[in-house]
């Protein structure tokens, strides 16, 4: 295994570069998101993830096609332009995001009430705002940009999963026993795969969980979560085909013939490497989540 010091110099600066980039990319953004949550709260994680492997390019999506706008007063005062409360009294009713007043809410009916133009934006649906995130360009999402982020969203769990999952079997290597090693595998880069696949998909199906909950609340939860794991196993699968198949490359092939040797876990080219494969994870789940969405399998984002 190739440590720093038998890694060419030049190599090592490149890939500092290019992940103290990442770095800075996912600060700026999660900065950013600090003063503009988005309307889909776990996207707050998303772009911020993405932004480690995905560094400018992913930086500019989320500025382009993701950040939200922070709500205003008249933003506010527009969203309930369209309701005539006039002759209800709501008294110790309580409806979140709405202010009525003297109204008569007695009966089935709310007599006096006409919601046929109102825009609910002031009403509170826990871990969505009604006010979809545009970015600077301003437009609803088309095809391409939509799956764009729908794949960014699966991809961001695969990348949780790869960094909580690498870590640990580097400061704790007798994890890899739970993957296969010693017992199904002979080798720790196989077991740690399988570790990070079941990883990614525990976190990706609570990603996808978060993102579909709250816009189907009557389904319940179990059927949330059915839902979630039947939208992201395809999704995630073929992120880590292409995610694995660049670092099986790198590792046992390039690598081997050019330094001599895989590179450890604790540098730098490394972490350059598993940045590429990130990119490579991606273009394999692109499609997939193509054909999931315009199936309906997996909800547009």
């Amino acid at each position: 295994m190739l440590h720093n010091s038998d890694i060419p110099g030049w190599l090592l600066i490149v890939a500092s570069i290019s992940l103290a980039l990442g770095v800075a990319c996912a600060v700026l953004v999660a900065a950013d998101i600090a003063r503009h949550p988005q309307p889909m709260r776990v996207m707050n994680v998303v772009w911020p993830v993405c932004a480690l492997f995905g560094s400018v390019l992913w930086a500019a999506a989320y500025f382009w096609w993701g950040r939200a706008q922070r709500p205003t007063a008249a933003d506010d005062a527009q969203d309930m332009s369209g309701m005539d409360m006039s002759g209800m009294d709501t008294s110790g009713t309580d409806m979140p995001g709405m202010k009525m007043s003297s109204s008569d809410t007695s009966g089935t009916g709310m007599p006096g009430m006409d919601m046929s133009s109102s825009d609910m934006g002031g009403m509170d649906m826990p871990g969505m705002d009604m006010r979809p995130a545009l970015g600077l360009s301003g437009r609803p999402h088309s095809r391409p940009v939509s799956v764009f982020v729908g794949t960014s969203h699966c991809g961001a769990g695969c990348s949780l999963a790869d960094l909580i999952v690498e870590w640990t079997i580097f400061a704790v290597p007798s994890v890899a026993v739970v993957g296969g090693l010693h017992w199904l595998f002979s080798d720790e880069l196989y077991a740690g795969w399988v570790i990070a696949y079941v990883v990614a998909l525990i976190i990706g199906i609570a990603f996808q969980f978060f993102a579909i909950a709250p816009m189907n609340p009557q389904r319940g939860v179990a059927a949330n979560v059915a839902a979630a794991a039947k939208a992201d196993v395809l999704s995630l699968s073929a992120w880590q085909i292409g995610m694995y198949g660049a670092m099986a490359v790198a590792q046992l092939a390039v690598f081997p013939a050019w330094l001599g040797d895989r590179v450890a876990v604790d540098t730098p080219v490394f972490w350059l490497t598993m940045q590429v494969a990130m990119l490579a994870g991606f273009c394999t789940a692109y499609p997939v989540n193509w054909w999931l969405i315009r199936a309906g399998v997996k909800e547009a984002m």
